[in-house]
């Protein structure tokens, strides 16, 4: 029987890559201020409708310091601090706590208690975020209810998601079914989830964009970036919800360390933490007074789960293995999308007749990634693994492991094609 629907040709093995599009007009914000002025340098991941109104009350109380904001994406902030601090930030502030955790274990907050708002830690938590997925309000489409729900086939090429190589966000939501459901079925799902997305957006904004202009239907994405600031989306918690803190800290090498402390301090304290319930910032804030005085405000799933202390997120875990987490996404699942999506496709097409037992073994196959937790977690915690993503040639070791995992998930999955032709191959 003759098929036309084979595997797409595997191009050469991929390498962990970072798209700096936009970099140079970002960094257009750290042009040099005026001489003898107090400086304040920001490093950020988050968006200017969460950094501007902060930075409007920092400037209302410190009306002679110039402020400088740098936004880069999560995984390339971290990058760069782990190089050093060479730009002299005073501060930063992410979404992802591992991102934290990384920055941590390598000395890279003043965490010697000069701040007291940041402690001996050097940063502090300023909100409190889950994830979920958004859509339209007026997209007129079924409104998925459950995680499980996404895979049904009616969102076939409906769902978009940012990869966890470059985005903060996207790694807190691959690391939620990872650290819920455990290694293999958080795997498992996600491989499943990859039958529906129409793609994997290069950013964690590019995903309620794509929402907003009908790329897609369904973007996965964090509660606040489809929050009060974009009324056209509505946002799903998906349940159980797990917790992440945002955080700031001020950074060992700033240039100003006490300008840095003093804008931690705004961004902690009640003036700040009141800010993030503004519509224009849509923050869950991480004090607890400041969230009582809020009340119907903060939504019931999260108030729940902040009552359900079995949902705490383990930013070290997520640490751990976030080099690998990040490469194995891309290997299994970003740069193999098309081939993923076309032998389920033909996987399904089978299921009218018969061979039940075979497609069932297929699936699960489909379903599983050929690198085991306890391969991750025992990997060398040397230099092969200790960058967080690439921007010059990677070390020989680094490129080794790469190669490895790149040909057993190539493996698999030709094996896959090949029983699904065998089976194609019978007739009807």
């Amino acid at each position: 029987m003759a098929r036309n629907n084979r595997m797409p040709p595997r191009r050469a093995w991929p390498r962990f890559r970072l798209r700096l599009a936009g970099l140079g007009a970002a960094l257009l914000a750290l042009a040099a201020p005026p001489a003898g002025a107090e400086v304040l340098r920001i490093l950020t991941s988050l968006p200017p409708a969460t950094t501007a109104p902060l930075v409007e009350a920092f400037r209302a109380h410190h009306p002679g310091t110039e402020v400088l904001v740098l936004n880069k994406n999560t995984v390339a902030a971290v990058e760069e601090l782990l190089r050093g601090n060479a730009r002299a930030f005073d501060v930063f502030f992410a979404s992802s706590p591992e991102a934290f955790e990384i920055l941590s274990r390598d000395g890279r907050f003043a965490g010697d208690g000069s701040c007291a708002a940041a402690g001996q830690a050097g940063y502090a938590p300023f909100a409190i975020s889950s994830i979920g997925w958004t859509l339209r309000r007026d997209g007129g489409q079924r409104v998925p209810r459950s995680w499980e729900e996404l895979l049904d086939r009616r969102y076939e090429g409906q769902i978009g998601m940012a990869p966890p190589s470059r985005s903060g966000t996207s790694h807190m939501l691959v690391e939620r079914f990872l650290q819920v459901r455990g290694w293999n079925d958080g795997w498992g799902f996600l491989l499943r989830l990859a039958r529906n997305l129409a793609t994997v957006t290069s950013r964690s904004f590019a995903v309620t964009d794509g929402v907003r202009s009908g790329r897609f239907d369904i973007g996965l994405t964090i509660d606040f970036l489809a929050g009060s600031s974009q009324p056209e989306l509505m946002f799903h918690y998906g349940t159980p919800a797990v917790l992440f803190p945002a955080q700031i800290g001020v950074l060992a090498g700033a240039g100003d360390p006490g300008m840095g402390c003093a804008f931690l301090t705004l961004v902690t304290g009640d003036e700040g933490q009141r800010l993030m319930l503004t519509p224009g910032i849509g923050r869950i804030p991480a004090s607890a007074p400041v969230r009582e005085e809020a009340g119907a405000l903060i939504p019931s799933e999260i108030t729940t789960a902040l009552r359900s202390r079995w949902l705490d997120y383990n930013a070290g875990l997520a640490s751990d293995r976030f080099w690998a987490v990040n490469v194995l996404f891309d290997l299994a699942i970003t740069d193999r999308l098309e081939t993923r999506r076309l032998l389920w496709s033909r996987l399904e097409a089978l299921r009218g007749r018969g061979d039940g037992h075979a497609l069932d073994l297929l699936a699960r196959q489909l379903s599983r990634l050929p690198v085991s937790e306890s391969e991750v977690l025992n990997l060398d915690r040397g230099p092969a693994v200790s960058r967080v993503m690439e921007l010059t040639d990677l070390p020989a070791a680094q490129r080794a492991l790469i190669r490895n995992w790149d040909e057993r998930i190539a493996g698999q999955l030709a094996a896959i094609d090949g029983a699904l032709t065998a089976l194609e191959g019978r007739a009807p």
